[in-house]
């Protein structure tokens, strides 16, 4: 013992946990490993499978074994181009596309190349706050409320940004959002970008579930502040592809030069994203009417559940905005803080570890998102359905049909008796 090597860890990562998503799944798949039934609405990960058109071009590339360019395989630059343009109607071509090995990545490579603080509205996914943490960037928090859908206001933002208007700053912009599933209308993104581009704030507007928005509507922000905004993409979510690592990055040419700088770090780090990932991507991103149909089922289903858990949890007085994207919800029970604290349950940890034990529900704490220790909210992940197997199902219904309560129970069994435990466990605090 006493040759060991001396213990010098970085401050910046010394007493950082485990992404709690992660650290939630791995609690989820021991505690089933003991035999017991646990319902996983902790990590977020899309229950679909991928597209068969995209599954179908990764065999056909599986023998690709070449190292690609480091800003990414040229085709696929393209595809995600005329993919943004087809979809935002902003004239990108190739070389604004930085590809990675998962948004993720490039979101900690953006913060290690820029100098500035990292603004972020709250409550926000997991990661935005660590990783400017391991950077040594300063993180500004901008709380949100419940009264307006937890959304960042334009007034809350140019407060933030006037104490200090010459200094340099990412505004993280999340839509449809981890952990509540909100997303923002055309007048609120026209005046977030004005506040942005008055203080010439980059704003990195993180997308990944913009095409699981329940309406197929989505805008990117980058429409109104196009020389300020990047837009981060992915296969994670729409595609259900997360163990795939795959992500996007589209720079307007005024930010050509924090491109350049991400790609010199990539060149001397990851190298560059899996080949064969990468050719069947192209497919992923020109669609076509296979995948755009996947889609559409996709999201007729989730919003059906979102709809199914939102009702359930505002009839038991929990205070939740209306999921309008993604598979996220994110719920206040601060209605029964004091029934809890007879429970001895005072902070979102607590809740979120007692429901796990007695009901077997896995949900995640509010507190990692961003949120005071003491506030009872946590998000929950309606993901916890075989994709595959609801995906056939809805083939059934009528293209205008909405999957009623029976379908749910039929086909999305798990997500049904864990929104039922939930609201029994807290029917029973009363």
């Amino acid at each position: 013992m006493g040759n060991s090597p001396r213990i010098h860890l970085n401050l910046n990562v010394r007493g950082l946990p485990q992404s709690a998503t992660l650290a939630i799944n791995e609690k989820s798949a021991r505690m089933m490993s003991e035999g017991k039934e646990v319902f996983k609405l902790g990590l977020g990960q899309s229950p679909f499978p991928v597209p068969q058109p995209v599954v179908d071009e990764l065999k056909v590339n599986a023998h690709q074994k070449n190292y690609l360019p480091v800003m990414g395989l040229p085709e696929l630059r393209a595809a995600v181009a005329d993919y943004h343009r087809r979809t935002e109607g902003i004239d990108y071509t190739e070389d604004d596309i930085l590809i990675g090995p998962g948004s993720k990545e490039l979101m900690f490579i953006l913060q290690l190349v820029y100098y500035g603080d990292l603004v972020i509205p709250t409550p926000s996914w997991v990661s935005y706050a660590p990783q400017a943490q391991i950077v040594g960037r300063h993180i500004r928090w901008i709380p949100t409320h419940l009264a307006n859908g937890l959304k960042l206001t334009p007034m809350e933002l140019d407060k933030l940004c006037a104490k200090d208007p010459e200094r340099p700053r990412i505004l993280i912009l999340n839509y449809p959002n981890n952990p509540s599933g909100t997303t923002y209308n055309i007048e609120e993104l026209k005046a977030i970008a004005e506040v942005a581009k008055k203080y010439r704030t980059i704003l990195l507007s993180d997308e990944i579930y913009g095409e699981l928005h329940h309406e197929g509507k989505h805008l990117s922000i980058a429409r109104f502040y196009p020389e300020g905004t990047i837009i981060s993409s992915g296969l994670s979510k729409w595609c259900g592809a997360g163990g795939w690592r795959l992500g996007t990055f589209a720079f307007p040419k005024q930010l050509h030069w924090l491109r350049d700088a991400m790609a010199v770090v990539a060149s001397e780090t990851f190298t560059s994203t899996s080949a064969p990932i990468q050719y069947a991507a192209i497919r992923a991103f020109r669609t076509g009417p296979e995948i755009e149909h996947y889609l559409r089922q996709s999201r007729r289903i989730l919003k059906r559940i979102g709809q199914y858990f939102h009702q359930s949890l505002k009839s038991m007085e929990v205070s939740v905005p209306r999921p309008k994207g993604g598979f996220y919800l994110f719920a206040n029970f601060n209605a029964f803080r004091s029934e809890l604290r007879k429970r001895g349950i005072y902070n979102s940890l607590d809740f979120c570890d007692r429901l796990l034990e007695e009901t077997g529900v896995a949900i995640l704490p509010g507190s990692v998102f961003g949120c005071e220790e003491d506030e009872l909210s946590a998000r929950i992940a309606y993901v916890d359905f075989d994709g595959a197997r609801t995906l056939a199902a809805i083939e059934s219904l009528g293209p205008q049909d909405e999957p009623d309560m029976e379908f749910l129970v039929l086909h999305c069994p798990k997500i049904v008796t864990s929104i039922e435990r939930i609201c029994h466990w807290l029917s029973e605090c009363k």
